[in-house]
């Protein structure tokens, strides 16, 4: 590495300390190599628009946040149903199901060195509820207000929290609500409230600073360049392995995959299936891919007259190329998966085994009515993988006798139409959030408790889709108030069975999926699927 280049990269980092350990590869091997006790990731901060925990959108902050901030419990990266204690060392479910006891452990302390204690948990999600942002929607969807906040949370002593129901749902789902990074993350009360602003809650400080009890904590942050964590010295748990993390901003997935392979970057988040590929076939690098949150799928709408008889939407269940999909298009991005419940999850079936077949959909759109066919627009982002999805499932669509226009937008030209009910067929990805628990998927995917336009239930994919089904409806809030798991099971199991009598309007085809590059003497690295990756144990190998 010349010189200039070394120099390039220490001004980039803005380390003096870094420049004197990247110069000590001039007298080694003719190849980069990031300092021993710093990790140096790549990703795109195109969406870190905040680092309010509150307040933070999109899986990159969360990337960041999970190793700044602590949540009472953390949602296990391996067992996805399962959260494990973190500030909290134990809790206690009452026996009517209506509250939930925490206990925290003893001696845990903020980066600031203020205790943690109960006052701080219950005031960070009175704050939530309070400030209405984007992450209080996790306990709004089960009742949470910031007008029954002060009756939802309490703090009988300084190591109890309770959490109270404001109306009944598995307490399961309300424990992994709170090991989600955001919601569940606890502020240091003290701190925040010391560089508040007026009534805003410490909202415009936290907004470029951190007050968490994670292993690491904020430095330094440049919007789209950099963000810069150190060890947090009074960290409560065993000491993080790095020093340092700097996440660097490096939105062209080919740029990570180049400086992955120079040892300018130890991990790449966001790379694309033809980089991906190529970087396992370097001995000195390795990919993780592992199941992620969501689907991605072909939905209809159901206020069309022809996409209302079920026989047509059965016919798109054999005009789907599942296998093709995924193999030629979605390698690294999704793997074949055809229920609306994420693999991991309580009560998943397995799949039904859909498969192309283009005579047998001919069949059953002679049956509704449509022997030759018809003509649809299929809308889809014009970013990868969509764009090629579209084009695929246009060409299966034709063997059938559908003859899809693709029409292209921006994600809001997509999904504003699917928002606003004006569409015919679409191809997207969503259907499920970071609570690894099969509610959160089939409220999203196919609830709709009012089929009616001025409903105006937008957050809901059913509703969107005009898929309207009273017993499913029934069904899905039947299980999630089932406290029993083995019942729970058995019931989930039975809206899948369901689901194959009705023919909902959303077919998945792949289970989204998170890949993740890095090098090879990279130690201790294990992908989270709900996003908030643990990077306090990872270590180097040199």
């Amino acid at each position: 590495m010349k010189y200039d280049s070394l120099l390039r990269s220490a001004r980039a980092f803005g380390l003096a300390g870094a420049f004197m350990a990247w110069a000590a590869v001039l007298s080694g091997p003719a190849f980069a190599q990031t300092p021993p006790n710093q990790l140096v990731v790549g990703f795109s901060m195109t969406n870190v628009l905040t680092l309010d925990p509150h307040a933070i959108t999109g899986r990159e902050t969360v990337q960041v946040l999970a190793n700044v901030y602590d949540g009472l419990v953390a949602l296990d990266p391996v067992e996805r149903s399962q959260a494990r204690p973190n500030l909290a060392e134990s809790w206690d479910i009452a026996e009517d199901g209506m509250s939930i006891t925490f206990h925290l452990r003893e001696g845990a302390l903020f980066a600031s060195g203020n205790p943690v204690t109960s006052d701080d948990v219950v005031w960070s999600l009175k704050r939530l509820m309070a400030l209405n942002m984007a992450q209080s929607s996790f306990l709004k969807t089960h009742g949470f207000t910031a007008e029954n906040a002060e009756a939802s949370f309490s703090a009988p002593d300084e190591r109890t929290v309770v959490v109270t129901l404001p109306r009944p749902v598995d307490p399961q789902i309300i424990v992994a609500t709170l090991g989600i990074v955001g919601p569940g993350s606890v502020l240091d009360r003290a701190l925040v409230e010391e560089n508040a602003s007026g009534n805003d809650l410490g909202s415009a400080w936290l907004a470029l600073n951190s007050a968490g009890s994670g292993a690491y904590t904020m430095q330094d942050w440049r919007s789209n360049e950099r963000v810069i964590l150190t060890a947090n010295e009074n960290y409560w748990g065993e000491a993080p392995l790095m020093q340092r993390i700097i996440w660097r901003h490096i939105p062209e997935s080919q740029s990570q995959r180049l400086m992955l392979e120079r040892g300018d970057l130890d991990i790449a988040f966001q790379l694309s299936p033809a980089d991906l590929s190529a970087l396992e076939a370097n001995d000195e690098v390795r990919v993780e891919s592992v199941p992620s949150t969501g689907f991605y799928y072909l939905a209809v709408s159901m206020k069309d007259e022809r996409f209302a008889k079920a026989q047509v939407r059965e016919a798109l269940r054999h005009l789907i190329d599942y296998e093709g999909l995924n193999a030629a298009i979605l390698p690294y991005f999704g793997r074949t998966h055809q229920r609306p419940i994420n693999s991991g999850f309580l009560g998943l079936l397995p799949d039904p085994g859909y498969a192309f077949d283009p005579k047998k959909a001919k069949g059953l759109l002679a049956e509704a009515g449509y022997p030759d066919g018809f003509s649809v627009t299929l809308r889809a982002v014009a970013d990868e993988p969509f764009l090629n999805l579209a084009t695929a499932i246009q060409s299966s669509l034709a063997q059938g006798g559908i003859r899809a226009s693709v029409v292209t937008g921006s994600g809001d030209q997509v999904y504003g139409a699917m928002r606003e009910r004006n569409f015919e067929l679409v191809v997207g990805r969503g259907g499920g959030g970071q609570n690894p628990h099969p509610d959160s998927n089939l409220r999203a995917l196919l609830y709709n408790p009012d089929n009616s336009d001025e409903a105006q239930l937008t957050n809901f994919q059913g509703w969107r889709t005009s898929f309207y089904d009273e017993e499913l409806n029934r069904m899905i809030d039947e299980a999630v108030v089932e406290t029993d798991p083995e019942r729970q099971v058995d019931l989930y199991a039975a809206i899948q069975n369901r689901l194959e009598e009705v023919v909902p309007s959303i077919q998945p085809f792949s289970e989204v999926i998170t890949s993740v590059a890095a090098r090879a003497d990279i130690t201790g690295l294990v992908v989270n699927p709900s996003w908030s990756t643990d990077l306090g144990r990872v270590g180097k190998e040199r």
